[in-house]
């Protein structure tokens, strides 16, 4: 397609719309910078020209939310779900932080023994709310909810309930001609023992560390997925070191809420003072601007003024 050249009077429409906007985002961020300090009546400027004045109002409060340190980086992509999470999960939060208090402190001396993130210590909150017989829909037991086959693989011993060996019963010549179940006692499962399977959870987040860089977020979705998953996830990304939010989208629905969870809460801790006495803020100061259209005419016909 030939494109028609501009006329010279196009030219210099153009050139004066260009100064238009340039003078409204000047203005703009005058009114950001004098919102800077606090404002009683000086909050009316007027510009010259005949135009109306234009009301500058303020709200919010500054943004005051601090994440702990090794999840520093990540609040682009989670802010606006822990503010949503705050909101409407207020008294699961406040349940959460209190019955911590009783766990908390011996998890992370463990945690601290493996050289691990003492922000791991958020999984037992989410994975069974400190529940000792927490079980699963899939058959996960205890405070860290162990399956089978990774409990037995982590040292901890059970006894499944009800279980028991069959006894033969021989005649002289060797011919079985009963068989008797002799059941052994139930009840015992080191994924109820709070020690042991503390210690065990470390070792597997240690193992989890080694196979995916020390990467916290990809070792908390591993926890949750499996570490196949999570490397399955990574490759589908087509990267050579992707994070979290890179392979997110390739990560069961579960799973990302679990690691958006674990954020969650670890941030809300964190900053717990003020998420309890409702002086969190998780956005900067806005302005906006009232009589906004005759604000643009206004610069529109400075621009005009400066041709």
């Amino acid at each position: 397609m030939k494109l028609k050249p501009r006329s010279s009077k196009e030219n210099k429409i153009s050139s004066t719309v260009s100064k238009s906007i340039l003078i409204l985002f000047f203005t703009l961020g005058m009114a950001v910078v004098a919102g800077a300090a606090p404002l009683s009546d000086t909050s009316r400027k007027t510009f010259n020209g005949p135009e109306k004045p234009e009301t500058i109002s303020y709200a919010g409060k500054e943004a005051n939310v601090v994440f702990p340190e090794v999840l520093s980086g990540n609040e682009n992509e989670s802010l606006e779900y822990i503010e949503k999470f705050s909101e409407n999960r207020r008294a699961y939060v406040i349940r959460t932080y209190n019955r911590s208090k009783k766990y908390f402190p011996k998890v992370s001396a463990i945690l601290k023994k493996y050289d691990l993130p003492d922000e791991l210590k958020m999984l037992m909150a989410l994975e069974s709310a400190f529940n000792a017989n927490a079980v699963s829909r899939a058959g996960a037991v205890g405070y860290w909810q162990f399956m089978d086959d990774v409990a037995r693989e982590y040292g901890l011993k059970y006894v499944p309930r009800n279980s028991g060996t069959v006894k033969l019963i021989r005649n002289k010549k060797g011919k079985v001609i009963k068989k008797i179940i002799v059941k052994k006692p139930g009840g015992r499962d080191d994924r109820k023992n709070f020690n042991k399977s503390t210690h065990a959870a470390a070792r597997y987040l240690k193992d989890r560390g080694r196979n995916l860089d020390n990467d916290l977020l990809l070792m908390v979705a591993s926890y949750n997925c499996g570490v196949g998953n999570v490397w399955e996830a990574m490759k589908k990304t087509g990267k050579t070191d992707p994070d979290f939010w890179d392979i997110k989208e390739y990560l069961p629905s579960e799973t990302r809420a679990y690691v958006m969870n674990f954020i969650t809460l670890n941030v809300l801790f964190h900053n717990y003072e003020g998420f309890s006495n409702n002086s969190l803020s998780f956005s900067p100061l806005k302005i906006w601007l009232e009589n906004v259209d005759e604000h643009i005419t206004a610069s529109l016909d400075e621009a005009c003024n400066l041709k």
